[in-house]
């Protein structure tokens, strides 16, 4: 069970937020959890399937599983011991991250692509700019 923190100044950030930061980084790492959206990944897996460092990875990680994208568990004590390795913490999508995840792909590549567009097919000169 998670803690509860009682700091307002948390609550509010959390409350309103609407969603984490749609990096290039982790519009990777949503694509290849969308990819099996009810498998457990551990956070080096992630790294191989974006081939993005664990430096990048596990701050993502942290950021999706604190606006609720993503749940985590550790592993049986019994599976670690007997392969004589650390525990791993999996991971996966909730099922609201599932759709939130879908939405936001949907969203930053609309974005990218109507970047990208001239002017006059779908987008306005800047303020203050020459048309």
């Amino acid at each position: 069970m998670r803690e509860m923190r009682t700091d307002t100044r948390w609550l509010c950030r959390v409350l309103h937020m609407s969603g984490p930061r749609m990096t290039m980084q982790t519009q990777a790492l949503l694509r290849a959890a969308l990819s099996e959206p009810t498998r457990e990944w551990y956070g080096l897996q992630m790294c191989e399937a974006t081939g993005l460092p664990s430096g990048t990875i596990y701050p993502i990680i942290a950021r999706l599983e604190a606006v609720g994208w993503l749940e985590s568990r550790w592993e049986d004590a019994d599976e670690h011991v007997a392969e004589g390795r650390p525990r791993r913490r999996y991971y996966r999508l909730t099922a609201d991250g599932v759709e939130l995840a879908r939405i936001s792909l949907a969203k930053a590549y609309e974005k990218r692509v109507t970047a990208r567009l001239p002017l006059g097919r779908g987008r306005r000169a800047s303020p203050g700019g020459s048309s």
